[in-house]
């Protein structure tokens, strides 16, 4: 018969110095332990260690490894079936594994699993963590890296949530990164929150970490609808110029990251919400320099959540004035060309290149890249356009490339710019004429381009011009004629008066006959054989305040007025102007006038000066 042992478990010395507690283990289940608000605690932070047993415990004991008695004992319990040991302030003394046990009036509970408290802040130095990509796909996977300069033999990287979990890696040690070691971590799912932290310690000290590391979020991406990623200016781009990359989505996030290929860290902007319906968030990089070149894209996301969009699409930032040569740019045939034709921009070098670019001035596209060709000892490569519509007029440039860095360019070349000759008439230019709108929907619809030289309505334009010009000089002709016209019949319908007298003035035909015997007579008795037209003229010479005013009358045979009047109509008019023309000086008998034998002076002179 096999003999029996039994194993009697002692404790050692307590705490409060009652001897050595032994018992035989396994009598009663083992309780459960744990801490809160963790079993890692930073330095100097509060921390409450609980046991929890049965209903029937009596008293609680916790004990930890490697020390020589009981740590602590709960005879009165504040719960029948759990008891709590309180840690005030965390130091490396309570770094350590613990046990609890608990036992009833006739037996002992086997021991409760171990805990490990952690503290954490025991080294000042704490690791980075690196990481290869921090927005990964639902569902992917991803690795961490975490790195320190300082020798600690193994990492831990820690997963921040409702659980701690952590995962330990013994380090590697490089020359050019120090101590390191890498975590992989999948699949993820948009459910749960990703942030990580990492720490290191020595292995003599397993439970005193260093301080932590940055938090690192993991983005769970295509979860939600893309943003686009956009630049206001062209993607090519010089040192010192000021850099502003813009996120824009038609859905409302609350938040955007811009993210670089190859880059650590991610620029994280609260975003902005327009009344279009859109949301946005802006990225200033500030003066451009060598390290912005690179590949960018963009994320939207909610707050309070793991749950981001796709990714937006690429945007390619190129630096140039990075390299020494510049480029040299020629237009084949000829800078002018017509819709229809092709052209070819030739990019040549005397220095290596592997690969040309072709920009746009104000296109927001990407450029056009070639891979460059070696002849006649230069490298070239052609860039054909065909066939040349408007859209393809404007300035260009060329930069130059190597394979090892694409996103440095060289100096830019000479700007050429291209002229699309025909091209000017433009839809915008043709709405407001129906002919003009159709010819170009015309075009637009067969692919037939305008034909070249100065376009009709050109012509049409200019011929209007010239006529309304015309018109309006006949126009302005017309109203001085009208106005003199008009001033002559008024002075001879009211009469003239004499500027020393107030009798009305009207003439005899006979004065112009050269009869001065004859009397002066009423305009209703005059003859009607000979037409008298009459007009004031100052005396400029006299120096008498009231100046003398002549009457100058031309006398002209009716037979003159009507000879060249074939129509009647014309005739009556020329005999009712002869009508009005019948006026003559008369004297009153108001003192200081001449008697009716005094001839007042009068002059004639032709019909030109004096009325028309």
């Amino acid at each position: 018969m096999t003999p029996a042992l039994t194993v009697l478990l002692c404790l050692g010395e307590s705490q409060g110095g009652e001897g050595i507690l032994c018992f035989l283990p396994g009598t009663l289940p083992k309780p459960t332990i744990w801490a809160e608000p963790g079993s890692v605690v930073p330095w100097e932070a509060p921390v409450t260690i609980w046991c929890q047993g049965s209903l029937k415990a009596q008293e609680y004991f916790l004990y930890k490894e490697r020390y020589s008695g009981t740590w602590n004992r709960q005879p009165e319990l504040e719960f029948k079936d759990k008891a709590k040991f309180s840690i005030t302030h965390m130091t490396d003394v309570y770094a350590g594994q613990y046990h609890c046990y608990y036992r009833s009036t006739t037996a002992w509970s086997n021991p409760s699993d171990p805990l490990e408290l952690v503290v954490t802040g025991v080294s000042p130095l704490s690791p980075s963590p690196l990481l290869g990509i921090s927005i990964v796909p639902s569902g992917g996977n991803v690795t961490l890296q975490c790195v320190s300069w300082t020798g600690f033999h193994r990492f831990v990287l820690m997963k921040e949530g409702q659980r701690q979990l952590f995962w330990t890696r013994n380090s590697q040690q490089a020359p050019s990164m120090g101590f390191w070691a890498l975590f992989p971590v999948g699949p993820v799912i948009p459910s749960l929150m990703w942030t990580f932290r990492c720490y290191g310690y020595y292995s003599n000290t397993p439970q005193e970490w260093s301080l932590p590391s940055d938090p690192l979020e993991l983005l769970i991406s295509g979860v939600l609808g893309k943003p686009s990623l956009r630049i206001q200016q062209s993607p090519v781009v010089t040192s010192g110029q000021n850099l502003t990359l813009q996120c824009l989505s038609d859905v409302s996030y609350d938040r955007f990251v811009l993210s670089k290929e190859g880059a650590r860290d991610l620029l994280h902007r609260h975003g902005w919400q327009s009344q279009a319906g859109l949301s946005g968030a802006d990225f200033p990089l500030g003066p451009v320099g060598p390290f912005h070149r690179g590949r960018y894209t963009c994320y939207g996301g909610h707050n309070l959540s793991s749950q981001w969009s796709a990714s937006s699409g690429p945007l390619d930032i190129l630096v140039a004035g990075q390299f020494p040569y510049t480029p040299s740019l020629q237009v084949q045939p000829g800078p002018t060309v017509a819709p229809g034709e092709n052209v070819t921009l030739l990019c040549q070098s005397l220095s290596s290149v592997d690969i040309f670019l072709l920009s746009k001035e104000g296109a927001a596209n990407p450029p056009l890249r070639l891979r460059s060709k070696y002849s006649s000892g230069l490298y070239q490569a052609e860039f054909s356009m065909s066939p040349v519509t408007s859209a393809h007029r404007g300035t260009y440039r060329c930069y130059g490339s190597f394979n090892t860095s694409p996103y440095l360019l060289s100096h830019p070349s000479v700007p050429v710019k291209i002229l699309v000759s025909g091209a000017s008439t433009e839809p915008s230019r043709c709405l407001a004429h129906s002919r003009c709108s159709v010819k170009w929907n015309h075009w637009l619809i067969h692919g037939i381009a305008p034909a070249q030289g100065p376009s009709w309505y050109l012509y049409v334009l200019i011929g209007s011009s010239v006529a309304f010009i015309l018109m309006l000089c006949l126009l302005i002709l017309f109203l001085v004629r009208q106005q003199r016209r008009g001033k002559c019949r008024k002075s001879s319908k009211k009469g003239l008066r004499h500027p020393r007298g107030g009798g009305a003035l009207w003439a005899d035909p006979g004065w112009a006959q050269g009869s001065s015997q004859r009397e002066p007579r009423e305009v209703g008795k005059a003859d009607t054989n000979l037409p008298l037209t009459v007009c004031l003229q100052k005396n400029t010479q006299d120096e008498e305040p009231h100046g003398d005013m002549y009457a100058q009358v031309l006398a002209t045979p009716p037979s003159s007025l009507s000879g060249g009047l074939q129509d009647s109509e014309d005739r009556q008019a020329e005999e009712d102007r002869w009508m009005d023309s019948q006026v003559g000086p008369v004297f009153s008998d108001h003192p200081g006038f001449p008697p009716p034998q005094h001839q007042p002076p009068l002059s004639l002179s032709p019909a030109a000066g004096c009325c028309i």
